[in-house]
């Protein structure tokens, strides 16, 4: 689908006098608004798409900025706008191709402007109400967004998101439109800006890229399509069919009268009752998974957490709980992630939680689609809260943790159920502090490691005593504000702060984001470990660190992380990416040799993964390879093997001591190979134990 932005056919040529100010056109008709719409289509769908705020994710952003864009003509006979007029000296060739002599694509522009500005205005009033959203066009079963554009391209989408609304439209209009700040001024005036001024102003601190705006990054009509989940869908469709019968049998029964269900707090006054509603709002009847279901569940989402918390007894709790979420009050605070329905349960919801956390009561339920967090004072009902999150597609890893609280910065979460920790404290480990260096003088080729997102520098501590026995130095990372708790040198404890939004698109630019911190945290170990300095970075190993042979290494957002630092830093002789989605910008390309071990990833269960990996390493100017290893799943990858659950769906079905022993022959060979440059058959090593496919810098396999 490849856009084709046409030239406006000029109207007939006018005369202004230099430096006149924006004039007024006459009446447009809907004819000829119709004609500009069509000629024009491109450039207004990426006008809007520009505008619309980033937080719709950009599936919906290309969907509404068509909707917006097609909604402009106007309805009536005709319609006047503000056009800035023509300066002399601006038409011609040299211009481009501008549309300011055609009085319909001015409309047009206009009005898109407005609409697109007023979906990214916040709602005012005291029950802030949003305005009906337009009607959006329909796909199904498919996912459309834009191209993937360079790194300097979503550097820019990234900065634009930081701007307001009016902001963004002003940066957009002088540099996709080309107007000059006057005629900008006047048309932020016309479209309901209040301050274009400030609009302008705030403008100024991004750089202008017209180059960049009109990239396939920013190009809503040269598109590309995925598929959704088709099992998702399904389960999609009985649930909104099952809340559309309870909808329509609540309708039908709103003006009975009733004397509700008791003492329901925050909620609001019960208009009706009947046996759907009772069921969903009967303590009674909530769900309750017995605590060992992961055991021999295969499935890894949250429908097999079992019911935790002191006060998963306490039926008047439970009960305000599913009252509020029914019906929530007006002194209830209500949010929700994006994409989100707020309405009540169809039916008995699932118990996840309920318990004291500080100062507060708090429930947390589950629907099939979404967790809905209830939280109250200790004190009383007045003030609760009530937070939705779609997690409908969260597995595994997306579905270990939920947040239970916030303050102070801080977040508080409801983890894996505690069986599945319970052999933790068996764990044991062949390192101890301050081992003797290996005599010899001679000097160490150095491993850098990242762990997964929320996880610790210890979680691969099995395999990096494997390579130290090999002679490598690993140097495993946390990262303050990522890893679960990072404990710095002066006592004080830093905890993780990187949540998840709940829309699959923004969560994505928030892991490109954490990608980007992850990998300049170990250039910055890399540069330390060559300059200890006089703090004694390289403790007893100064003098013993070959920092001429380093690997970068790291298990999902950590391997996410390695492969971004190779292909920003060259000091990097290799990299390994542990089952790493490779977030972040595909270029520049990596120029150092590159081994990527997966489970066994489908369509199904990530369209995007392995196409992102495949293009990486194809790309590359060094031979790479990827292995799929049968068997695996995410956390095979790491130590869980050794003292979790042999649950296949969470560490795989290799087993205790098979599962660490593919991870250590088949990164001991490529690390043996790639800094060591020993006689290795690496590809052979690699194919004993998976799917080995080989990217060479000629392009063939």
């Amino acid at each position: 689908m490849q856009s084709q932005d046409v030239p406006p056919r000029h109207a007939p040529s006018r005369t202004h006098r230099a430096g006149a100010a924006p004039s007024r056109t006459g009446p447009v008709g809907e004819e000829q608004a119709a004609a500009a719409l069509v000629e024009h289509y491109p450039r207004l769908v990426r006008l809007a798409y520009l505008v619309l705020p980033p937080d719709l994710g950009r599936s919906r952003r290309v969907l509404t900025a068509h909707a917006l864009a097609q909604r402009a003509v106007p309805r009536g006979r005709s319609r006047s706008s503000v056009l800035p007029a023509q300066r002399p000296g601006r038409a011609g060739p040299g211009a481009g191709a501008r549309r300011d002599d055609d009085p319909g694509y001015a409309c047009l522009r206009e009005q898109v402007l407005r609409t697109a500005l007023g979906a990214a205005r916040p709602r005012t009033g005291p029950f802030r109400l949003a305005a009906p959203p337009p009607l959006l066009p329909q796909v199904w079963g498919l996912r459309l967004f834009p191209r993937s554009g360079g790194a300097d391209a979503l550097a820019l989408d990234q900065r634009l998101a930081t701007l307001s609304a009016p902001a963004r439209a002003a940066y957009v209009l002088r540099a996709l439109e080309q107007l000059p700040d006057p005629d900008v001024r006047e048309l932020l005036r016309a479209a309901g800006v209040s301050d274009p001024g400030g609009a302008l102003a705030s403008a100024n601190g991004v750089p202008a890229h017209p180059g960049l705006l009109s990239s396939p990054e920013f190009d809503p009509c040269a598109l590309q399509a995925r598929p959704t989940d088709l099992p998702r869908r399904r389960r999609h469709t009985k649930a909104v069919l099952a809340a559309a019968a309870a909808l329509a049998v609540c309708g039908a029964l709103v003006a009975l009268p009733d004397g509700g269900w008791g003492p329901d707090g925050a909620a609001a006054p019960a208009g009706a009752v009947n046996p759907a509603a009772t069921a969903a709002l009967d303590p009674g009847r909530l769900t309750r998974v017995p605590p060992a279901a992961w055991r021999t569940s295969a499935r890894t989402d949250f429908s097999v957490w079992p019911a935790r918390g002191p006060l998963t007894g306490d039926p008047a709790l439970l009960r305000r709980a599913l009252a509020v979420w029914a019906r929530p009050g007006g002194t209830v605070h209500v949010s929700a992630t994006p994409g989100t329905a707020t309405g009540g349960p169809a039916g008995p919801p699932q118990l996840l939680y309920a318990g004291e956390v500080d100062t507060a009561r708090v429930v947390l339920l589950y629907d099939g689609l979404r967790v809905v967090r209830y939280a109250e004072p200790k004190d009383g009902t007045r003030g609760a809260a009530l937070d939705f999150a779609r997690v409908d597609g969260a597995t595994g890893a997306g579905a270990s943790a939920l947040v239970l609280d916030r303050s102070d910065g801080n977040v508080r979460y409801l983890g894996l159920p505690g069986f599945l920790v319970d052999g933790v404290p068996r764990a044991y480990t062949h390192a101890v502090f301050d081992a003797p260096v290996a005599g010899g003088g001679g000097r160490f080729p150095v491993v850098l490691f990242s762990p997964g997102s929320g996880g610790v520098r210890t979680q691969n501590t099995a395999w990096a005593e494997e390579l130290a026995s090999h002679g490598y130095v690993v140097a495993a990372l946390d990262h303050p504000y990522d890893s679960a708790a990072v404990v710095l040198a002066d006592g004080r404890t830093i905890r993780s702060r990187t949540t998840s939004s709940g829309d699959r698109d923004e969560d994505g630019r928030l892991a490109a984001r954490w990608t980007a911190v992850r990998a300049a945290d170990l250039r910055f170990v890399l540069t330390r470990l060559e300059h200890p300095g006089r703090d004694g970075a390289a403790g007893p190993l100064a003098g013993r660190l070959d920092t001429g042979r380093v690997a970068v290494t790291g298990h999902s957002m950590g391997g996410a992380a390695a492969l971004q630092a190779a292909r920003q830093d060259r000091r990097f002789d290799a990299v390994i990416d542990l089952d790493g989605y490779p977030h972040g910008p595909a270029s520049p390309a990596l120029r150092r040799p590159a081994l990527a071990l997966t489970q066994a990833i489908t369509p199904a269960t990530d369209p995007d993964y392995l196409p992102r990996l495949t293009s990486a390493l194809e790309h590359s100017t060094a031979t790479s390879y990827r292995l799929t290893v049968p068997g695996a799943a995410h956390l095979t990858f790491m130590d869980g093997p050794l003292y979790l659950p042999p649950v296949p769906s969470v560490v795989g079905s290799l087993g205790r001591v098979e599962s660490p022993r593919v991870v250590a022959a088949t990164t001991l060979a490529f690390l043996d190979a790639t800094l060591r440059h020993r006689p290795v058959d690496l590809a052979g090593v690699l194919s004993a134990h998976g799917d080995l496919t080989v990217h060479h810098p000629d392009g063939t396999r």
